[in-house]
C-alpha cells in the first residue's frame, strides 16, 4: 500500500517517523499542500521494522517461546517485496485513482491544513478500510488479493510483511467517497499512518492493553483475526480502530489458544503460490460449477460458498484446530540456510537499490530489475520447499544475474549493496 508521489517529499526526522508508526503525529506536522510533498514514511520506516524485529526475537527468546521459521520469515518479506514492485515502476494505484477524482470531481474543497480536516480523514479512511478488510474476507475475488496476507502460520513482526501484490487493485475503490471533499495530500498522509499502524499489532509479545483494548485494534484483536479458529472466523476487521467491529457486529475478545494460519495450510514456501494459489483456485472452481447465476456466486459470494449454501458458507465446515497443530517446514541442511539467506540479502540490496535509483533508469531497466527479482524470490522459494526443479532453476538464476551484469544492467546497484541500509 505505498502511498507516495513520485518526489521524495517533506523531510522528516527520525523521531517523526518513528511515531507515524504509532499514529500519533499531529495535524500540524504531517499536513501537507501538495501531493507531492508528502513523505514517503512507509519507506523511511524500514530501519524501524528491522530494530523492532529485532527486539521482539530477543525479547521472544528470553522468554523461551517459540517466535518463527527462518524460512516462514523470508517468505514473509518476499511476499512483501512482491508487493511493492509495481510501485517501482508507476505510482501506486490507490493513490493514482484517488488523486484523479480528486482533481476532476471533487464536490467541495476542505482545507488541507485545518485539524479539522486531518480528524475527519483519520476516521474515514479508517472507516473505509473497515469495510475494504471486511469485503477481502467475504468476497471471493477480493479473498483472493488479500489470502496472502493470513497464510503464515505464525504471528510476528515478520507477518505483518507478508502483503499481496494484488490487495491494492481492488481496495481503492472503497476510499473513493473521500476524495469528494478531502485532499489526496492529506488522504495520502492518512493512508500511510493506517497501514504503518498495523506493523507493530502483529506480535505476541504484546498480551493486553487494558483500556485501549475498549477503542483501539490492539495486537490480541488482531491474533483473533489471524486465527483459523472457528470463534476467529470473520472477525475483528479494524485498521486501527476497533470501534466499527463493535458497531457492526465483527468483534471477538481474544480466549482459546489462537492457532494462525489458513483454513486450509497451502505447506509452501514458494512466493507465486502464496500470491496467486487462490486465484487458480477460483478458476477451477469457476468451470466446474454449472449454470452462470452460480458461476457469478463464485467470484461475488464467501470463499466457502457452494451452491446450497449461505452466502458465507457454513462455519461448522471449517476444520476443527486441536492446539496441536504444527506450522509447515522443510528441513534444510545448514549450508542451504547459509546459501538461502546470503543470496535474500544480496537481492534486498538490489531492491533497495533499484528502489532508490527508479527516478532515474529507463524502463527497460527497471522491469529487467524487477524481472531479476522476481526469480530470485521464485528461486529461493524453491530452495526452502527443496523442489526437485530448484538446482536448475538456481542455476538458470545464476546465469541471468551473470548476463544481466555483463550487460551493464545489474552494475550500479551492486554498487549501492553496501550502501543500501546506511
Amino acid at each position: 500500500m505505498a502511498a507516495t508521489a513520485a518526489s521524495p517529499g517533506v523531510a522528516v526526522s527520525p523521531l517523526q517517523n518513528l511515531r507515524a508508526m504509532f499514529y500519533v503525529l499531529g495535524p500540524n506536522e504531517s499536513s501537507f499542500r501538495g501531493l507531492e510533498e508528502v513523505p514517503d514514511y512507509v519507506d523511511k520506516a524500514t530501519p524501524f521494522f528491522i530494530t523492532l524485529i529485532i527486539l521482539e526475537f530477543i525479547v521472544k527468546w528470553a522468554q523461551k517461546g517459540h517466535l518463527l521459521s527462518l524460512s516462514d520469515g523470508i517468505t514473509s518479506v518476499s511476499a512483501g517485496i512482491f508487493s511493492r514492485l509495481p510501485d517501482i515502476i508507476s505510482r501506486s494505484v490507490e493513490i493514482s485513482m484517488y488523486a484523479y477524482v480528486w482533481n476532476n470531481y471533487r464536490i467541495i474543497e476542505l482545507p488541507w491544513d485545518s485539524s479539522w480536516t486531518w480528524y475527519f480523514t483519520f476516521i474515514g479512511v479508517d472507516f473505509g478500510y473497515y469495510w475494504f478488510h471486511r469485503m477481502a474476507h467475504e468476497i471471493n475475488f477480493l479473498w483472493a488479493g488479500h489470502q496472502a496476507h493470513h497464510s503464515s502460520e505464525y504471528y510476528n513482526l515478520f507477518t505483518a510483511l507478508r502483503q499481496s501484490v494484488l490487495q491494492k487493485f481492488g481496495s481503492w475503490i472503497f476510499y473513493l467517497p473521500l476524495a469528494f471533499c478531502i485532499p489526496a495530500s492529506v488522504y495520502a498522509v492518512h493512508l500511510q499512518f493506517n497501514l504503518l499502524y498495523q506493523f507493530w499489532i502483529h506480535t505476541e509479545v504484546i498480551e493486553n492493553l487494558g483500556p485501549l483494548e475498549l477503542l483501539l485494534n490492539t495486537p490480541s484483536h488482531h491474533r483473533v483475526h489471524h486465527g483459523r479458529n472457528q470463534y476467529c472466523i470473520d472477525k475483528n476487521y479494524g485498521g486501527t480502530l476497533i470501534i466499527w467491529d463493535r458497531i457492526f457486529g465483527t468483534f471477538a475478545a481474544e480466549k482459546d489458544k489462537v492457532v494462525y494460519g489458513l483454513t486450509h495450510p497451502i505447506n509452501t514456501f514458494e512466493p507465486f503460490k502464496v500470491q496467486f494459489h487462490h486465484c487458480i483456485y477460483i478458476w477451477n472452481i469457476f468451470w466446474s460449477t454449472p449454470g452462470f447465476c452460480n458461476k457469478l456466486s463464485v467470484m461475488f459470494k464467501g470463499p466457502g460458498w457452494a451452491p446450497g449454501k449461505p452466502r458465507l458458507g457454513l462455519l461448522e465446515e471449517i476444520p476443527e484446530v486441536t492446539g496441536k497443530e504444527v506450522p509447515f517446514k522443510c528441513k534444510l541442511p545448514h549450508y542451504t540456510h547459509i546459501y538461502v539467506v546470503m543470496h535474500f540479502i544480496l537481492m534486498m540490496g538490489f531492491y533497495v537499490g533499484l528502489s532508490a535509483s527508479k527516478s532515474t533508469l529507463s524502463q527497460v531497466t527497471l522491469l529487467m530489475g524487477i524481472g531479476y527479482i522476481i526469480l530470485t524470490l521464485t528461486s529461493i522459494g524453491f530452495l526452502m520447499d527443496q523442489r526437485p526443479e530448484a538446482p536448475f532453476l538456481e542455476s538458470a538464476r545464476c546465469s541471468v544475474f551473470l548476463a544481466l551484469h555483463k550487460l551493464g544492467y545489474l552494475e550500479m546497484h551492486i554498487a549501492l549493496l553496501s550502501i543500501a541500509y546506511e
